[in-house]
């Protein structure tokens, strides 16, 4: 099964601040900050949500369409990830913005302020799916990973007046999104992500109980940080799944990302639920021991031995019929 992801392509500024921010939040006055925090190291790296979710799959030996606008800066990028087997022929570039810029800074408890620049991915809701999908040759399920909202709301719909099964991963862009937005990107979708924040904006923004979303949605997949992931179907037992502890956690920035790589990539070998949440809670283990979104690689023995020893040799063992032999460094 071949997959498309629809979102946003950029240019990650990732800084660290060795304090905590919650140390310098006077309670009282949250309604008139201002601050700065004097951060002690800046990595430039490439990211964006759809960028970094294809990378993952295109890491684990899928070749998934990427589908995104970007601007002329997007050389480097474009051919680091056609390296790890990313089709790009659904990216369009645009004669006048840069591509998007994500600047984020995280304290040493893991917490994140960030800003996001949009530029060229505006005019992602120019391009047509269906388009893609010719150019590409085709493919069966289409990821709606945040991005431009017109675009999110035109390839959703667009999923559906076509037939196209479709994942909805509208995480970042649920704070701008109001109600009647949110029900139009969630409702009908093959499945859903969210992290444990976002569960509980979506259910307030939409008036939906979980009742009500997992009528909507196929699966409704929360990632839970160090806790792992929850899964859930309608009818059906919650799935808890742990995480896999990281040697080190260097920067948690596209974690995320990579676990839906990882179970989206689970899903497309079939290995259901439980199978699919366990690889992607160890390939975002792998993200968040690397700095930057898309800077971590696949050791297929040492991600076999890492896996087993949390969930077991023998769902190692399914796991590893799919995996690739060698990745691309």
């Amino acid at each position: 099964m071949r997959v498309a992801v629809s979102g946003s392509i950029a240019a990650d500024h990732l800084m660290t601040f060795p304090g905590s921010f919650t140390e310098h939040l006077i309670e009282g006055q949250l309604d008139r900050v201002s601050l700065s925090f004097l951060a002690d190291e800046l990595q430039i790296r490439r990211g964006g949500a759809a960028a970094n979710i294809c990378f993952g799959l295109g890491v684990l030996g899928l070749s998934p369409v990427l589908i995104g606008a970007v601007g002329a800066d997007f050389t480097d990028h474009e051919a680091w990830l056609k390296q790890h087997g990313v089709d790009t022929s659904g990216v369009r570039v645009s004669r006048e913005r840069h591509t998007a810029r994500f600047v984020c800074t995280t304290d040493r408890d893991h917490n994140q302020i960030a800003t996001f620049y949009a530029g060229a991915m505006a005019e992602a809701r120019d391009i047509g799916l269906a388009e893609v999908a010719q150019q590409a040759g085709g493919f069966e399920v289409t990821v709606i990973s945040p991005n431009d909202p017109q675009a999110m709301l035109r390839h959703t719909g667009e999923c559906r007046e076509r037939g196209y099964d479709f994942l909805a991963d509208p995480s970042q862009q649920l704070a701008i999104a109001d109600g009647q937005m949110v029900r139009e990107l969630v409702d009908g979708a093959a499945g859903l992500f969210t992290n444990e924040y976002e569960r509980q904006l979506l259910m307030q923004k939409t008036g939906w109980a979980e009742g009500d979303i997992l009528g909507r949605a196929g699966v409704w997949v929360t990632t839970l940080g160090p806790a792992g992931a929850a899964i859930a179907r309608k009818g059906e037992p919650t799935i808890q799944v742990p995480a896999v502890p990281p040697r080190r956690a260097a920067d948690p920035t596209g974690a995320g990302d990579a676990f839906r790589a990882g179970f989206i990539a689970g899903m497309t070998w079939g290995l259901g639920d439980l199978r699919s949440a366990q690889l992607g809670c160890t390939l975002a283990t792998l993200s968040l021991e690397a700095v930057g979104p898309q800077e971590y690689a696949l050791d297929g023995t040492d991600f076999l031995e890492r896996f087993a020893a949390v969930y077991g040799g023998p769902a190692a063992s399914e796991v590893a019929a799919h995996l690739p032999v060698t990745a691309p460094a």
